[in-house]
């Protein structure tokens, strides 16, 4: 069975159209409650969510669904995805939901399942969740005495706060540091600054008054303009930019300069492995991380093990083989030894902790490795097109491939969550690099505006 609802990470699209609406969340609920329902005990499901808009709409939707099979309802707001997790297992819920389409702008809005013990849903879950999706509903709803209740959890920001501070080593404080920190107008608004300031940071908040609709908006882990031009005009040490659910992170020096999640993950995992923490001799990355990161892992013994693109397949490979260190290049960093999944506070205060014990400039201390040249752009096509399996666009593939000539390499992916057609390539020649991606991306884009005019034309023919 194909899976059609789920994508790479849960259930996404544009608010109030399919499947983003309130009638097929309810369905969800539904369909995953019956999906956990196990045993006569009362079943309990912990509800987070995003600051968009839509979340108003999609919050009450499932609560509806899951109460009309007889599971309790705890609601804890606008907190991190990684907080809904974390509850999930402190509260020993049944399962937990997330309402947020990451860092997709405010009009996006998606569903994020987590099992009992706070990971996400295997494929196999998933699956059976749409199968039930086809079944009626009617001979497994509650009797009217045995509906669920929905209530207000009030302290889960305060129980998420003090779970992401013990994380920090208790020797060491952030006393002396200036932090530029960007919450994307996003699930962080509140907790992050709190976090840095009871730490002992001086902290700048930025990003941090969501209004339901600037969510991501030229702001957070996508968009780090604004946080680079803070760092500089408050001569800060550091910045953090989070985005919209704060499960990525992207740190910015004291010039300015990015620090992506491959340069992050590098930086642990080498703290991790002097101090004897670190397990599975490496970590677990996607086949988006840079060569450069995979060449000074070798360098000082360690490996680096690749996994499809999705924090969830990661973690899976975590799981299976016993590291605690893995991530993606865009941020997600999961740190097994403390969440389930990606968590940007807790991967900046282990990246905090480094820097604090160097005492030398972030500039200095997170750039572990020179990263090399790599080059991605996203093409965005029109619905019902496939300009992947054109023959123009393979031809302009396998071009670019033997223009790299063994000195690369191209990864060509459609996005899990999105329109969008990921081309990337890296190599040591970073002009030929640019070239390559430049050609196949504009291959696609030529293509996919004409496809959905010819598919249109050959369909009146018939």
């Amino acid at each position: 069975m194909t899976r059609h609802l789920f994508g790479t990470d849960g259930i996404r699209g544009t608010a109030n159209t399919e499947p983003m609406t309130a009638e097929t969340a309810l369905r969800v609920a539904m369909a995953t409650a019956l999906q956990f329902r196990r045993g006569d005990h009362r079943h309990r499901v912990v509800i987070g969510k995003d600051t968009r808009l839509s979340g108003y709409m999609l919050e009450p939707a499932l609560t509806a669904g899951f109460i009309s099979m007889g599971m309790d309802v705890v609601l804890v707001g606008p907190l991190p995805t990684p907080a809904v997790a974390m509850l999930t297992r402190s509260l020993r819920a049944d399962m937990g939901v997330m309402i947020s389409a990451s860092h997709n702008p405010f009009q996006d809005n998606g569903i994020k399942l987590f099992g009992p013990d706070g990971y996400k849903l295997s494929d196999e879950v998933e699956m059976a969740i749409e199968a039930r999706l086809e079944r009626p509903f009617a001979p497994d709803l509650a009797h009217a005495a045995d509906l669920g209740r929905a209530s207000r959890m009030e302290d889960a920001t305060g129980r998420y706060i003090e779970f992401v501070k013990n994380t920090f080593p208790r020797h060491q404080r952030l006393d002396g540091l200036k932090i530029v920190v960007d919450c994307a107008n996003g699930a962080a608004y509140k907790v992050a600054p709190k976090v840095l300031y009871e730490l002992g940071a001086d902290v700048v908040p930025i990003g941090d008054h969501p209004d339901g609709i600037n969510i991501n908006k030229d702001c957070g882990a996508t968009a780090t303009k604004l946080l680079q031009d803070t760092v500089v005009a408050e001569g800060a040490h550091l910045g953090i930019a989070l985005d919209g659910d704060a499960d990525r992170l992207i740190m910015v020096d004291e010039a300015g300069r990015r620090i992506d999640g491959d340069q992050l993950m590098g930086l642990v995992a080498s703290s991790w492995a002097a101090d004897g923490k670190l397990k599975g001799g490496g970590l677990v990355a996607t086949v988006m991380s840079n060569l450069g990161l995979e060449r000074h892992l070798g360098g000082i013994g360690l490996k680096l093990v690749r996994t499809p693109v999705g924090d969830r397949y990661v973690v899976e490979h975590m799981r299976e083989h016993g590291y605690n260190v893995g991530g993606e290049q865009s941020g997600h960093i999961v740190l097994s030894d403390y969440s389930t999944t990606g968590d940007g506070l807790i991967a900046a205060l282990q990246a905090l902790a480094v820097i604090q014990a160097a005492g030398k400039p972030v500039s200095e201390v997170c750039r572990v490795f020179d990263p090399v040249p790599q080059k991605l752009t996203n093409v965005r096509f029109a619905a019902g097109s496939k300009p992947l399996d054109m023959a123009e666009v393979q031809e302009a593939i396998r071009d670019g491939e033997g223009r790299l000539n063994g000195s690369g390499r191209i990864l060509i992916r459609k996005s899990g969550t999105e329109p969008v057609i990921r081309v990337m390539a890296e190599g040591d020649d970073e002009s030929l690099v640019n070239q390559v991606v430049g050609d196949i991306a504009d291959t696609i884009r030529r293509v996919a505006s004409e496809q959905p005019a010819l598919e249109q034309t050959v369909g009146a023919a018939e």
